[in-house]
């Protein structure tokens, strides 16, 4: 019996002694309605701002002192907050929050009642549990554009935007059940979600430009005017070598089914995509920046794929570190005249080393003087920090798409794969000019994030968006049109203390607006500048338009009514649905009719909560 004694306690004794040295706060985190282990639950300590998440076994381990404050905290549960003890392991119990789920979760395959799966993300390895979205994701503040004066304002500017990542997100949080917050809904990236059948450059140039306007179905009395980019088409053999670093979040956040195993799915596509002479090496991080795998030829394809799969979540997220080593390493192996690219996976939930918004662009800022380009994959949901991922991308020569399921990442890397990953013009920027003549204000549908100064424009030093293979960017301006009364636009009283003179219109011109861009070549720092003249005897009634141009029109409807836009006017879901319905045209990926299913949804949806 003493034998069997000092075999029980001289461990626990040791053990005791060992995380009073090393000051080791440990412990496992439990369901208390099911006394189940909590897989992915998040643990501060208030005193050291460090946060771990506990591992596929419910376990945490995080330095502290005797007395800290830990506040744990995760997705379906009550937060908590406890003592830290640094004698023993502790065991801290978690209250089911069932207010936070939805009626009906999903469990692997087979739907089940949530009183039932209340506190089953442990029993049930690699489930999918769904919840509502939390407080925790974040999304930048979106001012929207109002109507301007083309007297006062002549020229609207703004930097191309290819992002798409916030269609994929409101298209996650429909499906969920829910209407996604205002500032989740930004309406050029709905807009440039789709393809557009636009003609390509011919003469040599990397960016073509169509203008089409018509009557706006949301106000007949108003016009909507469409102006489009398309990036030249180059065939896969004919793109330059690439040198991709793959930076890949795999902190105890990325542990769900929709983060990382997602996120091993999509880059082994992106993989299979690769040619011998391309290059790419894999950076992880989580408490901090490690290399996976140096710089490897793309003709070896097993071993990069295994390194993916080798892949496994747990610790805080130093997301700064990991930039900072991906940039390094792409510098080292960087390809002159060559395609050098970051391609970061995870949901954005930085808490480890410079983590705020201001930090992280001074930080992309930085590193983006060195000719690599970035592209952002953003991953999941409840933590989702979609302003952060935006800032990376505007600021640093990138772009940004959200993937919520296999199709989108087969979209992103496949389907798309130029677009996404193959820059042909770099800092595009738009200028418009609009005739008041024939304008008696205008409004950029969307693009608020992305607004630029009138010198801008011509101000090479001001960063614009990147367009790649094949890539189309397109937008919508509302226009009253002179001698309509709009309640829309407002008015000012004429001033007191100074002359109110008017300005000298040129009556005589037939031109409706000029539309300039400017673009770099890929190696270039100096831009070039392109413009097109929409005449005012263009118009086409709506009907005569391109299918593509009522379906960009029906998407921008839609985004208005779900941010519920002061400028919606007469908007209707019946009414855009019907037209999307009409302009679906070849839709052989099924990405429109996908949209058209959406809207009938977000329809039902909004009724049910007036």
């Amino acid at each position: 019996m003493k034998k069997l004694w000092m075999l029980y306690v001289l461990p626990m004794l040791l053990l005791s002694m060992g995380m009073d040295a090393s000051k080791a706060i440990k412990g496992l985190i439990i369901d208390r309605s099911t006394n189940t282990l909590i897989v992915g639950a998040e643990i501060t300590n208030q005193r050291t701002k460090v946060t771990v998440r506990s591992d596929a076994n419910g376990a945490f381990s995080l330095d502290g002192e005797k007395g800290d404050l830990l506040v744990i905290r995760m997705i379906g549960f009550e937060a908590q907050t406890v003592k830290a003890k640094v004698d023993r392991q502790m065991e801290i119990k978690l209250q089911p929050d069932v207010q936070v789920l939805e009626e009906v979760v999903v469990v692997g395959y087979a739907p089940m009642a949530k009183q039932s799966a209340v506190g089953r993300v442990a029993a049930v390895r690699g489930a999918t549990i769904i919840t509502r979205r939390q407080d925790t994701e974040s999304y930048a503040k979106v001012q929207e554009n109002g109507f301007l004066n083309p007297t006062k304002e002549p020229l609207s500017t703004f930097a191309a935007d290819v992002d798409a990542a916030s269609y994929g997100n409101v298209r996650r949080m429909l499906k969920m059940g829910s209407i996604p917050p205002q500032d989740a809904v930004r309406v050029e990236e709905m807009i440039n979600y789709f393809q557009y059948d636009v003609a390509a450059p011919t003469n040599g140039d990397p960016v073509n430009i169509t203008t089409e306007w018509s009557t706006a179905p949301w106000n007949t009395q108003h016009r909507l005017m469409r102006v489009t980019l398309k990036a030249k088409d180059v065939a896969k053999a004919q793109l330059p070598s690439s040198n991709f670093v793959f930076l890949i979040d795999v902190s105890g956040s990325m542990y769900a089914a929709n983060k990382l195993p997602l996120v091993k799915s999509s880059l082994k596509m992106l993989v299979d995509q690769l040619r011998p002479n391309d290059r790419v090496a894999i950076v992880t991080y989580a408490g901090s920046a490690g290399v996976k795998l140096g710089s490897t030829s793309g003709d070896q394809k097993m071993q990069i794929k295994d390194a993916i799969d080798q892949l496994e979540a747990g610790g805080s997220t130093a997301g700064a570190a990991g930039l900072t080593k991906a940039y390094a390493i792409a510098k080292e192996n960087f390809i002159k005249e060559g395609n050098n690219r970051i391609i970061m996976a995870t949901d954005g939930d930085f808490n480890v080393g410079p983590s705020s918004d201001d930090d992280m662009e001074s930080l992309i800022e930085q590193e983006r003087q060195h000719g690599v380009h970035i592209s952002l994959l953003g991953f999941g949901m409840g933590n989702y920090k979609d302003s952060k991922l935006e800032i990376l991308a505007d600021k640093g020569h990138g772009n940004y798409a959200y993937i919520d399921n296999i199709s989108e990442a087969r979209k992103a890397m496949i389907t798309e794969f130029g677009a996404t990953l193959y820059t042909v013009a770099k800092d595009v920027k738009i200028q418009v000019e609009f005739n008041p003549a024939y304008v008696q204000a205008y409004r950029l549908v969307g693009y608020e994030n992305r607004l630029l100064e009138a010198a801008d424009f011509n101000n090479d030093a001001k960063i614009g968006g990147d367009m790649g293979v094949g890539h189309t960017v397109t937008a919508l301006y509302e226009i009253v049109p002179v001698g309509v009364n709009s309640s829309v636009v407002g008015s000012v009283d004429a001033l007191k203390y100074q002359r109110n003179e008017s300005p000298n219109i040129l009556t005589s011109s037939k031109e409706l607006a000029t539309v300039k861009f400017r673009y770099k070549d890929p190696q270039s720092e100096t831009s070039k500048l392109q413009q097109v003249v929409v005449e005012n005897t263009s118009f086409k009634v709506f009907d005569k338009t391109t299918k593509d141009y009522q379906f960009a029109a029906s998407v921008a409807e839609f985004g208005m009514l779900l941010r519920n836009s002061a400028y919606k006017q007469q908007a209707s879901f019946d009414g855009l649905i019907a037209r999307a319905k009409a302009a679906k045209g070849d839709d052989s990926e099924g990405y429109r009719m996908e949209f058209i299913r959406l809207a009938e949804d977000a329809k039902a949806l909004l009724h049910t909560q007036r």
